[in-house]
């Protein structure tokens, strides 16, 4: 029963951000959480702050304009205090005339008593970076801004910097 309440949790936040409202999320964020998405774009980096978080959220709506998220699969591991969530979802960008632009996202989180406390997002980076490299091409200077994150990112080594 547990895992069937933290599930359709999880499939009401990305309804929500789907329509454009990412309080719910921000509001399932512990008050110590970390969410790192891998990468080397604008969308990847290490946050903990909710100000940062919501401001990649719009970011995130500007670069994707139209963003739509479908739950493929999730698993929920553990008990509340412990709590582990797989989830694989589509990401859709609309977009005309040639299709949608998707990518598959792989999630991992943790949550606490009902509070997420680290996210792990993965995604097909170069699928992601070929899409940002054809949103400059078309004039937008933000698909080659530096990531929102409040710790250095990717961190030092020779193969961690574009």
């Amino acid at each position: 029963m547990y895992a069937y309440i933290v599930e359709n949790k999880l499939r009401k936040t990305f309804a929500a951000i789907n329509a454009g409202d990412v309080g719910l999320m921000l509001d399932s964020l512990a008050a110590d959480f970390t969410y790192r998405f891998e990468g080397d774009s604008p969308i990847s980096g290490l946050r903990n702050s909710r100000a940062s978080m919501a401001l990649w959220w719009e970011r995130l709506y500007r670069l994707f304009p139209g963003l739509h998220f479908e739950v493929k699969e999730v698993a929920v591991i553990g008990p509340p205090w412990d709590t582990r969530i797989h989830a694989v979802l589509d990401f859709i960008v609309p977009h005309q005339p040639d299709g949608p632009y998707k990518n598959v996202v792989m999630q991992f989180m943790r949550m606490r008593w009902g509070k997420i406390t680290y996210i792990h997002t993965l995604e097909d980076t170069q699928r992601c970076s070929r899409y940002l490299a054809w949103s400059v091409s078309q004039g937008c200077d933000e698909a080659l801004a530096p990531p929102i994150t409040d710790q250095a990112w990717p961190g030092t080594g020779p193969f961690l910097r574009a």
